[in-house]
């Protein structure tokens, strides 16, 4: 291969990568992060980190929840920066930056991780150096105050989140979905103006279903950033070791959904 400018990967891994879908059952959570209700796997994040960076280079999550991405960063040898508009997740993130760097011993890596607790609106305000890629997944809309769903009713049982929080700026909050879609541009319009040129985003995400209707919040996001970024792929997440639930049995198409679209944009110069 060629001299490599963009990570720090052989050609086998690169080429493993490059293929459209697989398949990532992520460990079990612990408890700290357990009480987030959308965390996504550092086992995940760290993989797409090492494919669009270089050791040393800056990775930003403006919606970090329980800090996934910067214990991927630590790990990958990456600067992480997260924005967390709970102040909760924000300190469980900060608590597991430090058991992590403390678990890394005498050889600790030396690169920066910063937590920033405000709303990833105001990106532009928060001083942030220039970033070489972001990576991020955002609320599925209000879904998680959807009434009735299984997982719901299992976590207010175990005495955890049922939703990400009250506040009024919560994107999750926001009932209206152009609205929330609209908010949820803005965030990423402030993303690309925190990145440098031919730098990558992703944004893991899927379509919701609400009400016996299909919202394509992956599409609609890939169509409305696609107006300032370059969409420059997908690759598909799937998970097969999800429980089977029987919706629509005998009488209409309802689908269990287990994948996740991994959208990879580009700001081109």
């Amino acid at each position: 291969m060629r001299r490599n400018i963009l990570n720090d990967l052989d050609s086998t891994t690169w080429l493993k990568f490059q293929k459209s879908w697989f398949v990532h059952n992520p460990p079990p959570r612990k408890k700290g992060v357990l009480l987030h209700p959308a965390k996504f796997p550092e086992t995940l994040v760290q993989e797409f980190i090492e494919f669009f960076t270089k050791k040393g280079m800056n990775v930003l999550d403006p919606m970090v929840g329980t800090g996934s991405a910067l214990i991927a960063c630590l790990r990958a040898g990456r600067n992480g920066y997260g924005i967390e508009l709970v102040d909760n997740y924000a300190g469980i993130a900060k608590r597991r930056i430090r058991t992590e760097q403390t678990s890394q011993g005498l050889f600790p890596q030396k690169v920066k991780s910063e937590v920033i607790v405000g709303d990833a609106r105001d990106i532009g305000k928060f001083d942030l150096p220039q970033m070489d890629y972001c990576i991020t997944s955002p609320p599925y809309w209000d879904m998680l105050r959807m009434k009735g769903a299984r997982t719901q009713k299992e976590r207010e049982q175990a005495g955890l989140d049922v939703w990400y929080s009250d506040d009024a700026r919560d994107l999750g909050n926001i009932a209206d979905y152009d609205s929330f879609l609209e908010n949820l541009v803005t965030i990423y319009r402030g993303v690309f103006q925190c990145l440098r040129d031919k730098a990558y985003m992703t944004v893991i995400v899927k379509n919701v279903k609400k009400k016996s209707r299909v919202y394509p919040l992956a599409w609609d996001i890939g169509r409305e950033l696609g107006k300032f970024f370059t969409l420059k792929d997908e690759k598909i997440w799937c998970q097969d070791n999800q429980r089977l639930g029987p919706w629509g049995l005998g009488s209409a198409w309802v689908s269990n959904t287990f994948h996740h679209y991994c959208l990879n944009f580009r700001k081109e110069p």
